[in-house]
């Protein structure tokens, strides 16, 4: 059934914005858009609207042409968890405990107690601050914050999450999250995974893909049940950091079948928009969790980590088949969403707005970070402006290649060391098995978009990279990022001291003056309560209110990176 919003979506201004390359646009605004996030995994340029012809992603193209196209946004790392946690909180992973890949997994090897991020009490996940402006707000269905989300985070997080199950005419955010071209989508033996086929079922609570309850990441098609949207025998650009053998080229196939079944999903989602009236009163944003899936891309901190394809739709396609190049980083969601919705951005938010009412002059500068990744730590952060990247390594005496074992699953992985091992790489596949690093680095990201020539010991450049040095010190201190701090002394600072995961204090439920009022002495936590006890959504506390009597109210506190307290009964009769 098709429903419409003429009320909801109040018209309030056209925002003129004009820049020097005559990109002149108008962009309407409403009170409370729909805002649809379309994210996908492991995903650098590799589509036609960003400069890659290789395969023909229909849907995506047409968000383009009628939407603007964003070449230059950054993650805040290059691998998911660490980048997640930017564009939940808005803050940068390194300052909040967040950096490290992950926080829950291979204590046995580093001997740091499973933890989560802990950002200052302020912090709230962007998600709840829009629910407690009335949006729907529901995640389809990846977290992976490096903390766990209160309960209050999501109207519904779950496969079956859809804007299909909100209130008539509530605005929603809603985000919809593409694995298929995740890393792991180039293991063998390929194919692709059975959740990824809820994307074509509409939210329908009914739909039981197959073997349903095993892993989603293992549990996948075989490679003969799997579609093949490009010829196998097709010849791709292989990037000159790996070889160009039979080995790639099937690992280049997979990424970019992988690419072109996402494109379907992503067509299967915006086809339900459609059929629900929404397309043209609804913010679309499809982007990727950071830069691509290969060797040398994933978790480094060179563009092709970090660098990932924005297309933003705009309700009636105002500015649509445009380009905005200006530099964009992921710690700018939380506050361009605030913005978007006609709130101000909250003031501890270490990002920026581009895009509403609160939005701000154009930055110049993105910034990143690499830590440990698994069992192997490094240390490394990065600046860049529109042109250069400085790149700091505070683990010179360690080499830039760590063995990740994840990694090592990946075909042209293998053939990587394989060919190192027989003496096979040329200088440029060489690069990345470096035994030490140099201190510093910087390269010229337009004459040198792979990052092979540094250009730190040139004097020619020593103004430059002065600057991007200034500017990186500048930033850790603004942050306040200590990059040598060892993982088992954040942990302490995390908790305080502490030897173990600090808890949230229990909800204290009072009446007064007839209302319900719920309080909590953990500074910061979240109140989450439910009248309903059969609802799957818990709402967000924000002031006293009315309740009948004969009624039972659950209740639990959860300030994020702490242990949530226990789920709290109260029969609201003994209360009064």
């Amino acid at each position: 059934m098709k429903t419409k919003q003429p009320f909801l979506y109040v018209f309030i201004s056209f925002l003129l914005l004009f820049s020097c390359k005559k990109e002149d646009k108008i962009v309407k605004t409403f009170k409370q858009p729909n805002i649809l996030w379309l994210v996908t995994e492991d995903m650098g340029h590799y589509i036609p609207s960003f400069g890659d012809s290789t395969i023909v992603t229909p849907h995506l193209s047409k968000l383009a042409s009628e939407g603007v196209v964003y070449p230059n946004l950054y993650s805040t790392s290059g691998v998911c968890a660490p980048s997640r946690a930017a564009i939940a909180t808005g803050m940068y992973p390194s300052s909040i405990g967040a950096n490290h890949m992950r926080t829950t997994s291979y204590s046995e090897v580093t001997g740091v107690p499973k933890y989560g991020a802990v950002p200052p009490a302020e912090v709230k996940m962007i998600s709840e601050l829009l629910r407690k402006q009335g949006y729907y707000c529901s995640n389809n269905y990846k977290t992976d914050y490096q903390f766990v989300p209160p309960v209050t985070a999501w109207d519904e997080s779950s496969p079956y999450a859809h804007w299909r199950n909100r209130k008539k005419d509530q605005p929603f955010f809603a985000v919809f999250n593409f694995t298929e071209t995740h890393e792991s989508g180039l293991f063998e033996p390929y194919g692709f995974r059975e959740i990824e086929t809820r994307h074509y079922q509409s939210g329908d609570r009914t739909y039981n893909w197959k073997n349903k309850g095993k892993s989603h990441a293992k549990n996948r098609m075989s490679e003969t049940e799997t579609p093949i949207h490009i010829p196998k025998h097709t010849k791709f650009k292989v990037p000159p950091y790996l070889p160009d053998n039979a080995v790639v080229q099937r690992d280049m196939w997979k990424l970019y079948n992988n690419i072109a079944e996402m494109d379907k999903q992503v067509g299967a989602v915006l086809k339900q928009l459609k059929e629900d009236g929404l397309l043209d009163n609804t913010i679309i944003f499809f982007y990727g969790d950071h830069g691509g899936p290969l060797p040398r891309e994933k978790r480094l901190i060179y563009d092709s980590g970090l660098k990932t394809p924005m297309i933003i739709r705009f309700p009636d396609k105002k500015s649509a088949g445009t380009k905005d190049s200006q530099l964009l980083s992921f710690i700018d969601f939380a506050p361009t969403l605030l913005s978007l919705s006609n709130q101000k951005p909250e003031e501890h938010l270490q990002g920026q707005a581009f895009l509403g009412k609160y939005k701000k002059n154009k930055r110049k500068y993105i910034h990143a970070a690499a830590d440990r990744f698994d069992g192997f730590t490094d240390a490394i952060r990065a600046v860049k402006d529109k042109q250069f990247k400085y790149i700091r390594n505070y683990r010179p005496h360690q080499g830039y290649y760590l063995p990740v074992a994840y990694r090592e699953r990946i075909p042209s992985m293998q053939e990587l060391l394989k060919l190192k091992k027989e003496g096979k790489l040329n200088d440029i596949q060489k690069q990345w098995f470096r035994k030490q690093k140099p201190k510093e680095e910087l390269f010229d990201c337009i004459n040198d978009p792979f990052e092979l020539n540094n250009l730190a010991e040139n004097p020619k450049y020593n103004e430059k990279l002065t600057e991007l040095s200034n500017e990186m010190d500048r930033w850790l201190a603004d942050i306040g990022d200590n990059p040598n701090l060892p993982e088992t002394e954040l942990v302490k600072r995390l908790w305080k001291g502490e030897n173990s995961k600090p808890k949230t204090a229990k909800p204290v439920v009072t009446l007064k003056n007839g209302k319900i009022a719920i309080s909590c002495d953990t500074k910061g936590a979240s109140i989450g309560y439910k009248i309903d006890q059969n609802s799957n959504s818990w709402k967000v506390y924000s002031e006293p209110f009315d309740v009948k009597s004969n009624k039972v109210l659950l209740v639990k506190a959860h300030r994020i990176g702490f242990l949530p307290s226990k789920d709290l009964k109260f029969e609201i009769a003994m209360l009064k």
